[in-house]
């Protein structure tokens, strides 16, 4: 089959077309023909070995153990395992690959997949398992979000923070966005009641207070951020970004949890996790139309270092998605 591969960590440039051999389904195992690869800031992650910690994480020293870039996945199932009992050859799936998507066969577990709705194109879906997923841990489970609280989402015209904002919406929240000049139009038509542009105004400068503050950028001072979070409020730091080679972003999450120690207010790192209940949770909420992934460009599967190099530039408004 083809693919795209890297055997050392780089820019994008290291990333080469090659014909591998598909893996061996096993007995839980499903057979996915890709036609379509999400592009998330992981995979620019994995595909630099930046921050140096994830080389530590198990990804390899030199290289990547992987070499088949990719986790979100959306196609067609094309073999199923001896065990697997939620899907049949033909069936329309999406979810999340450990074995890499950027090919034109992968093979994924079965609990690490759902069914795709109807009304949702194959680009669609890939788009959604990994920014979807950890979107919805941020509002609901990290965020405990209520109706009617108030929500700040820093990066919200980005990957997670498109999702964040439509989901807290969805929710009953009053949502405020904070994204750069050229996304603040998009960042509206999702549904935020406010939308500030980070290059002209400083929200943690305004009176206002949130009870949720999901951080998507790793851009503001946590010391500022708790000036803008009411007295019980929760703020949500979500992945790896910002920060040095070393620890990346993670250093920043590690460090939050001391301030939760000396007051009433939560500071909490969440990582993406796409387990099933998540996943199906996520299914529904597309299939009802609540959430509609924002894919803003499409790139073939030749071009996937172009798509991880346009993602990384911050230029995306929503995901990026390759298509097989």
């Amino acid at each position: 089959m083809k693919a795209v591969v890297q055997h050392r960590y780089g820019t994008p440039d290291v990333l080469r077309i090659d014909h591998v051999d598909p893996q061996t389904v096993r007995d839980t195992d499903v057979l996915v023909a890709v036609r379509a690869a999400g592009v998330d800031a992981g995979v620019w992650h994995t595909t630099a070995g930046k921050p140096y910690l994830l080389r530590l994480f198990g990804f390899g020293l030199r290289g990547p153990k992987q070499p088949i870039p990719g986790r979100d996945v959306a196609g067609v199932v094309s073999e199923v395992g001896s065990a697997v009992t939620r899907f049949r050859v033909g069936g329309e799936v999406f979810g999340t690959t450990l074995d890499g998507s950027f090919a034109e066969f992968t093979r994924a577990a079965e609990e690490r997949l759902v069914l795709k709705p109807a009304n949702v194109s194959f680009e669609q879906a890939a788009a959604a398992p990994v920014s979807g997923c950890t979107a919805l841990h941020a509002v609901r489970d990290a965020g405990g979000l209520m109706p009617g609280q108030k929500v700040l989402v820093l990066g919200a015209g980005g990957g997670v923070g498109s999702f964040a904002v439509q989901i807290a919406v969805a929710k009953g929240a009053t949502v405020t966005g904070v994204c750069s000049t050229g996304k603040v139009d998009f960042v509206a038509s999702l549904g935020a009641s406010r939308v500030i542009d980070r290059t002209v105004d400083d929200v943690t400068a305004g009176a206002e207070r949130f009870d949720l503050i999901i951080d998507t950028a790793g851009r503001t001072r946590l010391s500022r951020l708790r000036k803008v979070l009411t007295r019980r409020g929760i703020l949500v730091i979500v992945g790896g970004e910002g920060g040095g080679p070393l620890l990346g972003g993670f250093g920043r999450s590690m460090f939050a949890s001391l301030f939760s120690l000396f007051s009433g207010q939560k500071f909490k790192g969440l990582m993406s996790s796409e387990d099933l209940p998540t996943l199906e949770a996520l299914r529904d909420m597309l299939e009802a139309g609540t959430v509609v992934p924002a894919v803003d460009r499409v790139f073939p599967l030749e071009q996937a270092g172009e798509a991880i190099e346009y993602l990384h530039a911050g230029r995306p408004l929503g995901k990026v998605v390759v298509s097989v």
